[in-house]
């Protein structure tokens, strides 16, 4: 397994795969950082592109998204794809994921203690952080990022490239758009459209993005 990122949450999502049993043939990539030591608690950290080409096609290809924000998810798994790898799932065993109608597509981790009820939808990329809650019925496209400690409860939308930060609360029934920003601790008790960012109690719309 290829975990992308050797910073914090790579430390994280390492900790996931040692619940799963995941640590055989395991490496970190990181091509950005400058500090970094040879190894991560003994795992190998790669640095270029060739490598990591070499890397997939000698091991069965898979990769996880060791990094947070969405559009560094998303440019990530892009290319990563594009050198051919295949995007996996990780899923802490100290998660409660539901068995009935609960979908995640490739790339996704749910992890430790997060709570993921019945019919729900998670896109591609996505990440639901520790002791977040999706309630029934959600809609959760690509490459989301649901920060620790949110609650999404029933029947609610998300739209792709979305930041819900730490301890958020979304009503039920509500729709968040795409390109959005929710602020740590907003309550959003309506819909929001995309490209802003909204905060407060109830959360309103604080800017606008391009």
């Amino acid at each position: 397994m290829l975990v992308i990122g050797a910073k914090d949450f790579a430390k994280e999502v390492l900790e996931v795969l040692n619940q799963c049993n995941l640590l055989d043939d395991l490496v970190f990539y990181d091509d950005i950082s400058d500090d970094l030591p040879e190894t991560l608690y003994g795992f190998r950290i790669i640095t270029t592109e060739s490598e990591a080409k070499v890397y997939l096609k000698n091991s069965n290809g898979e990769f996880i998204l060791g990094i947070g924000n969405p559009k560094n998810r998303k440019f990530v798994y892009d290319k990563f794809v594009k050198l051919g790898g295949k995007p996996a799932n990780l899923v802490s065993p100290f998660a409660k994921v539901g068995r009935f109608g609960v979908e995640y597509e490739a790339g996704s981790i749910i992890m430790t203690d997060a709570i993921l009820t019945a019919n729900i939808k998670i896109g591609k990329g996505c990440l639901i952080n520790k002791t977040s809650v999706i309630g029934n019925g959600a809609i959760i496209g690509d490459f989301v990022e649901i920060s620790p400690a949110v609650q999404v409860l029933g029947s609610c939308t998300i739209g792709d490239n979305t930041h819900i930060c730490a301890s958020v609360t979304i009503l039920p029934r509500t729709t968040i758009g795409s390109n959005v920003v929710v602020a740590a601790g907003a309550v959003v008790t309506k819909n929001v459209p995309d490209n802003c960012m909204v905060a407060g109690v109830p959360a309103v719309i604080k800017k606008y993005f391009n």
